[in-house]
């Protein structure tokens, strides 16, 4: 009976050895769905090849239904790896205690949030005052929690400042309620701004910019505490070795919006910790 229990706890044991080993094969990749699943699908598909073929092991994109499915994966190990905006890593830190960020790009250590409208009146944000408004997902960095922190500096609370407030949950989708004149107002990150009337996928002849927030960190690329510190550090060098001179290199970075990664640190987000307090966004 002895030798059987052995034999069988032998087995399980192998059993699970293999089950992690076979887990360990796949790195589980994922982002904040701060843009429509397909366009975050196409931004990945050569960054992941890329991963794939430096990293030596298969790489796969989990899409998720929300920001807060980011957090709750990233903090029960069932995403490796994942593009976070400065408050979604905050709170994966602050859950975990371990999260890792490891690079972001040039621009997110002084990114900035744009505020936009189709209202020709509109000047300023004191021309919006009782009139509609929209943000992002509530957990955006961009959308949401950095323009409502500065608002709030202002003396601006939106609740009572607007007549209206709406929760796109997603930048381009605010883009599209200011260009169909569902709000008469909305704030958006940089960066997809950008992309999006390079894209030509906002008429600038009714859609302005008419105000644009202070520099805060962002984005950054976070794995999970629990992962083998070789790979961590392997995937790191990964993106740290992107080279705009490198044409295949190049075109990976363009579609992350990126001129090249640099590495972070958590220290960094800080401020957004801060932030998220003063709005009532953390306990």
């Amino acid at each position: 009976m002895l030798k059987r229990t052995l034999a069988l706890a032998a087995a399980f044991t192998l059993s699970l050895s293999a089950t992690l080993s076979h887990a360990a094969d796949v790195l589980k990749v994922s982002a904040i769905p701060d843009e429509a699943p397909t366009e975050l699908l196409r931004k990945f598909k050569p960054l992941g090849a890329y991963l794939e073929k430096e990293l030596g092991m298969k790489v796969e994109f989990v899409p998720v239904a929300d920001y807060p499915a980011v957090v709750e994966a990233l903090a029960t190990d069932r995403l490796d790896l994942a593009w976070l905006g400065g408050f979604t890593f905050v709170q994966v830190h602050l859950k975990t205690g371990n999260a890792i960020p490891l690079v972001q790009r040039e621009q997110d250590a002084q990114f900035t949030s744009k505020f936009i409208t189709a209202n020709p009146d509109v000047k300023s944000l004191a021309d919006l005052k009782g009139k509609t408004f929209a943000f992002g997902s509530i957990s955006s960095t961009s959308g949401s929690l950095m323009p409502r922190y500065f608002m709030l500096q202002d003396g601006i609370k939106p609740e009572s400042y607007f007549s209206r407030i709406g929760y796109s949950g997603a930048h381009d989708a605010t883009a599209a309620w200011v260009q169909a004149g569902k709000v008469d107002g909305g704030v958006l990150n940089a960066s997809v701004w950008e992309k999006l009337v390079a894209a030509g996928k906002v008429d600038t002849s009714k859609v302005k910019v008419f105000a644009t927030t202070p520099t805060y960190y962002d984005y950054n690329w976070t794995v999970r505490g629990t992962l083998d510190p070789a790979l961590t550090a392997k995937i790191k060098q990964a993106f740290l070795a992107l080279d705009p001179a490198n044409p295949e290199h190049k075109a990976i970075l363009d579609l992350q919006a990126a001129s090249r990664f640099i590495e972070t640190k958590p220290e960094n987000y800080k401020g957004i910790e801060d932030a998220a307090r003063a709005a009532d966004l953390l306990k």
